[in-house]
């Protein structure tokens, strides 16, 4: 059989956890809690759906191509809200627009890698950087984190070799929630940049970290589009998923050669989706505001009812964002474990074996919850059904 690069890597685990519900059925008084996906499933707000229908229909250019870096207006608007939100100035030459924030990291990998190179991921990892950097012929090398889930800079000082090209930090961090300590970001920068390597920081949950003030200095750096590379997403704030629209802030040198991939594969971000996305900035800091009071009031609740878990062993490794990442206590493969959940308890969750290299027996004692999407009521009930567990 001929090797390709998609056989290079595993299926998606999203798609894998939802074939896992076919002929499934849930009875009314247990009906499914999905917690397997860190995705809006509630559409953008009415003024939003309002003014992107209005501009389907009466402006031609929704339709149209659009410049490979995204629109002006739209670059313009993130750099001022870049600067405002990390007390800094950005310029929007330093500023591109992608589909999603995936194919940000996508494309900014394809500029800096070649074939053989090696980027060091923190484990557990968001599965699909691994599986890009696996279809790209990148090397991923994988930085173990302790029990608080945060990279230890001396372990990846030691990982760093003639092949490495970047470090990619996910802050706070998919799947372990966390939320990665200013000093922290700071030293791999310094890392990075000592060593002429790119860091990528992945901010796409940055709207719902619960601290107040920037969440680290980089952009502040001298120099700093030499060495970060800040991927951002629309998708989360703005209930955009469906839009696809993310971005980067890097250097203008960068940009010129993500420009390469990005014309190569899509030729522009959706133009319905630029606007949403503008619209949403100019008008909805409000409610942007009022959505991250809710998660972090979410996120309280699973710290009251942890109590209720913790009796039974379970072990809360990271908490924050949109996830509740956890070491289960019974003596089955988490990778198991999550297919009965579906039958035993209509649970569907993640395990901790999508984020971790095969060979890592940490991730067959961990599990990832999504909890976004539940209210009080919905956390209380999937601890109560997880509490009720015996295997």
């Amino acid at each position: 059989m001929t090797r390709t690069r998609t056989a290079a890597t595993f299926a998606p685990p999203v798609m894998e956890a939802r074939r896992w519900l076919e002929g499934a059925n849930f009875p009314d008084d247990q009906p499914l809690i999905n917690v397997s996906q860190a995705a809006p499933v509630d559409p953008p707000p009415l003024a939003l759906r309002q003014a992107i229908a209005e501009f389907a229909v009466t402006e031609d250019r929704a339709h149209l191509y659009g410049p490979v870096l995204g629109n002006p207006d739209l670059r313009t608007e993130l750099a001022v809200q870049i600067g405002q939100h990390y007390d800094v100035q950005v310029a929007p030459d330093q500023v591109a627009i992608t589909s999603g924030c995936n194919q940000a990291f996508a494309a900014t990998i394809s500029a800096i890698t070649d074939e053989g190179d090696e980027v060091i991921l923190p484990t557990p990892w968001y599965f699909n950087h691994k599986m890009w950097l696996d279809m790209a012929g990148v090397q991923a090398v994988d930085l173990k984190t302790g029990d608080d889930l945060l990279p230890n800079l001396d372990a990846a000082r030691a990982l760093i070799t003639d092949k490495t090209r970047a470090i990619a930090l996910v802050t706070p961090n998919n799947p372990g929630g966390v939320e990665y300590p200013a000093d922290l970001v700071r030293a791999f920068y310094e890392l990075a940049r000592e060593n002429g390597l790119r860091l990528l920081v992945d901010e796409t949950y940055r709207d719902f970290d619960s601290r107040s003030g920037p969440p680290h200095d980089l952009f502040a750096q001298p120099g700093w589009d030499k060495t970060l590379v800040h991927l951002y997403s629309f998708s989360k704030a703005y209930r955009l998923t469906g839009h696809r629209v993310g971005a980067i802030a890097t250097g203008a040198d960068l940009l010129s050669e993500v420009e390469k991939f990005l014309d190569t594969v899509a030729i522009c971000p959706g133009q319905i989706g630029q606007f949403a996305a503008l619209w949403g900035m100019r008008n909805l800091s409000q409610w942007v505001a009022g959505e991250r009071d809710e998660i972090l009031d979410r996120r309280a609740a699973i710290k009251e009812q942890l109590p209720n878990l913790t009796d039974k062993g379970w072990r809360l490794l990271g908490l924050g964002a949109y996830f509740a990442y956890f070491e289960h206590p019974f003596d089955i493969p988490s990778d198991e474990l999550a297919r009965l959940l579906v039958a035993e308890a209509g649970i569907l969750l993640l395990p901790g074996t999508m984020f971790m290299p095969p060979d890592d027996p940490a991730g067959k004692r961990q599990m990832r919850i999504a909890f976004a999407n539940l209210d009080r009521a919905g956390i209380q009930q999937l601890f109560e059904r997880l509490q009720a567990l015996s295997f």
